[in-house]
């Protein structure tokens, strides 16, 4: 078995909540089980062992995810791999491929044949035809008023809405992130655009990497360019539209939050992904599609996020988030290392082993009996690409002191 297919196929047994029941509304059957095949159940997944606190009474969102951001671990999931229309969160992977190619400082020129792909009703920071804007300028209006004109505007720099599309498919490729095809740049409604609460997660994780993401996701307010020229050209002020991050009418800002991005569509209703640290330890949540207002997904954001401070000490992982394909060697592990692990065990209620699948299969899924344990060999080979990968890609602590630059920012 090679590295690769040992990631994607460990599982550890565990004491799991019952799926939910059929409805019109159900997850599919099979879905990906990158990551871990608990993750490809449907329903919620979580090792309600003794002493782990209690999820959140009255989740509704079809799909979320709780996840340690610096090792990976996946510590409980609501049907984790559902592919759903992802809205604005889409952002994030536009980021995560398009921002490391422009410097800052480079320049943008308007032109009204840039903004033909924009869709009616789309949000707008307010591009304006003929006028000049620095690519700082341009990711502000994508991170903080999530404005699809400056997704357009970085889109025909980056050489058109063909190409863009197809480098965010391929990226979205390298990261694992198999329930995810992109159509449009912006998270528009579209035939056949979805993403997962999974693959966002795994996105976010990627884009924090880089300095530039982390700054523009946990910026609150900045100035952005309206009319004129030079010296007398006008500004106006643009504020995020995280609401963890900036508060609104009746939800305080959440302390330690430091990103990532929200969205709405009519066919994805309300997502976000959120990025928050607490005593050194930094989480990734994400939640789509919940039922009540806009500001339910936010509500329900942070009552994971504080299950997930309180419980990460104590609570088994369902799983994990799997690292970047070029992260993970191709060398085979020691000889029949993982092979035929877990074969005769059972999980912790006496039942027969979780069927599912062992090897890796097209797009990373594992194939195959699901491995419950590892042997000495394996877990070394495991541990070690683990290492190479956050020795290469930390995540800086503290987040959000790092990423503050405006005195405006949220109070720790």
């Amino acid at each position: 078995m090679t590295v690769r297919a040992l990631v994607l196929a460990i599982v550890t047994p565990a004491l799991l909540t019952p799926a939910v029941a059929a409805g019109a509304d159900d997850p599919p059957a099979t879905m990906s089980t990158v990551g871990g095949e608990l993750l490809g159940r449907p329903g919620t997944q979580v090792h309600a062992d003794d002493g782990v606190p209690e999820l959140p009474e009255d989740l509704t969102a079809k799909s979320w995810i709780v996840a340690d951001a610096e090792n990976g671990e996946v510590l409980a999931a609501h049907n984790a791999h559902w592919p759903l229309p992802p809205a604005s969160t889409i952002k994030m992977l536009f980021a995560d491929t398009v921002l490391p190619k422009f410097d800052r400082e480079d320049l943008y020129r308007a032109r009204p044949e840039h903004f033909a792909d924009l869709g009616p009703g789309s949000s707008a920071v307010g591009i304006a035809d003929f006028q000049t804007y620095t690519v700082e300028d341009l990711w502000h209006g994508v991170f903080l008023a999530s404005g699809n004109d400056a997704v357009y505007a970085l889109t025909a720099m980056n050489g058109g809405k063909e190409q863009t599309v197809r480098e965010m498919n391929e990226r979205a490729e390298e990261l694992q992130a198999g329930d995810t095809h992109v159509v449009n740049p912006d998270g528009y409604d579209a035939e056949g655009q979805v993403s997962s609460a999974y693959d966002l997660t795994l996105i976010a994780r990627s884009g924090m990497q880089n300095a530039d993401f982390r700054e523009y996701a946990a910026t609150p307010r900045a100035d952005f360019p309206g009319e004129g020229e030079g010296e007398d050209r006008e500004t106006y002020e643009i504020q995020s539209t995280n609401r963890l991050l900036v508060g609104a009418a009746g939800l305080e800002s959440y302390e330690g939050i430091a990103g990532v991005k929200n969205g709405y569509t009519t066919a994805a209703g309300y997502t976000f992904t959120g990025v928050a640290e607490r005593d050194g330890r930094v989480l990734l949540v994400t939640v789509m599609a919940p039922e009540g207002d806009g500001l339910t997904v936010y509500r329900e954001t942070a009552a994971l996020f504080d299950w997930g401070f309180e419980a990460a000490d104590t609570v088994e992982p369902v799983g994990e988030l799997v690292p970047p394909l070029s992260e993970l060697p191709e060398e085979p592990a020691a000889d029949g290392a993982g092979e035929d692990a877990g074969d005769d065990g059972q999980n912790a209620d006496g039942d027969e082993p979780v069927s599912g699948a062992g090897a890796a299969g097209e797009g990373g899924s594992a194939s195959g009996p699901a491995v419950l344990g590892v042997t000495a060999g394996g877990l070394v080979v495991l541990t070690a690409a683990a290492y190479v990968f956050h020795r290469r890609h930390p995540l800086p602590l503290p987040l959000t002191r790092q990423t503050r630059r405006r005195e405006d920012a949220p109070v720790e």
